[in-house]
């Protein structure tokens, strides 16, 4: 299970290391509304959310959405800009259908390839679907995407203002202290990739990111069977401190390929590969239930959701769901009419930090 960013043709200066303000805030902003996933950012965390003015806080709750499970596309910048001002100014020039678009990506990350599949702005049927999925997500999400695809400007322009007033809450004063690690950490990759090629730089970014033998593709290790194209534009590598552990890649149609990596601890150990994790874990051998479980550490989904996201039938989802249930990772809870299944974060990393890990990129 790989995504795969297709580099062939493409000279080794289209591949770009950089700094992105936007990008780290949306990694502290995902921190935020998932601190399970970062155990040890848990009393920062705790002290952000402590500080906030109450408006503010409404604010990122009801705009979770854009970072919380999957990072909206335009939240990480293919052409990082040194402030923060700027690269929201960039956002600005996104078209609304594109901006709708990417706004209303749910946490049902879906495996089917949609070519030029109409806007919800101007198609009744993308409009109602994602109207449905919204709902099923719950009575917040449901409002934002209503209030977007009836006035996107008032939307983005509030978004826009809500990152804005993160940054003086607690961005600002964080980013002073990121800026210098993720300054070394370029510094090494831009050396690595002069020096010694393509290859070792991706080595340097994770023990999840390779070269393919022939050199024409770049192969991210991720619970998922994805492929997407560099030409032209070439591939952005975004380093973040509060990302750990996630490795992020921006592959939609559309979208120059970006990936957000974590930058290395101290002490790094070595990502340990999917097909290891399968060997140490029989009970959670089986592939689609692995991929359930990627999907499902992004939040809350049904079981018509997941059917889906992974083009699988119904029973056969309840089926692999069952076990896991067995297994006390889930946690089935009633919305209305929708059952909802929760990973149970706790009981997964006490399996082990490799599996946690795998699951997480």
């Amino acid at each position: 299970m790989t995504l795969r960013i297709d580099i062939s043709g493409l000279p080794s200066e289209r591949l770009r290391f950089a700094a992105s303000p936007l990008a780290e805030l949306t990694a502290m902003l995902h921190v935020l509304a998932e601190p399970g996933h970062h155990p040890q950012l848990a009393g920062w965390a705790g002290d952000v959310w402590a500080g906030l003015r109450p408006e503010l806080a409404e604010r990122l709750r009801e705009a979770e959405f854009l970072w919380r499970s999957s990072q909206a596309d335009f939240l990480l910048p293919a052409r990082p800009r040194p402030t923060l001002a700027e690269e929201l100014d960039d956002v600005d020039r996104i078209d609304d259908a594109t901006y709708v678009t990417a706004a209303l990506v749910t946490t049902c990350g879906s495996n089917q390839v949609h070519f030029a599949a109409p806007s919800p702005l101007t198609d009744v049927s993308a409009r109602e679907r994602a109207l449905d999925l919204a709902q099923a997500r719950g009575a917040r999400q449901e409002a934002f995407a209503e209030r977007l695809l009836a006035d996107p400007a008032a939307v983005r322009a509030r978004v826009r203002h809500t990152l804005e007033q993160c940054a003086e809450a607690f961005f600002d004063a964080a980013w002073a202290d990121v800026a210098v690690r993720l300054a070394t950490d370029l510094r090494l990759k831009n050396d690595l990739l002069q020096r010694q090629g393509v290859g070792a730089a991706l080595a340097s970014v994770s023990g999840a990111v390779t070269l393919a033998p022939d050199g024409d593709c770049i192969i991210v290790d991720k619970l998922q069977d994805k492929a997407t194209a560099a030409h032209g534009a070439g591939v952005t590598f975004i380093p973040s401190v509060f990302g750990h552990p996630h490795l992020v890649v921006v592959h939609a149609r559309g979208w120059q390929p970006v990936v957000q990596y974590p930058v290395a601890e101290p002490s790094p150990s070595e990502p340990v590969s999917l097909e290891t994790v399968t060997l140490r874990l029989e009970a959670l051998a089986h592939p689609v239930r692995l991929r359930l479980l990627r999907t499902l550490a992004r939040g809350p989904h049904t079981t018509g959701e997941l059917a889906h996201a992974w083009e699988l039938s119904p029973p056969e989802v309840s089926r692999h769901l069952a076990v896991l249930r067995r297994a006390g990772l889930l946690t089935p809870r009633r919305h209305g009419r929708y059952v909802r299944y929760t990973l149970n974060l706790s009981d997964l990393t006490a399996l082990g930090t490799d599996l946690l890990t795998a699951v997480l990129r």
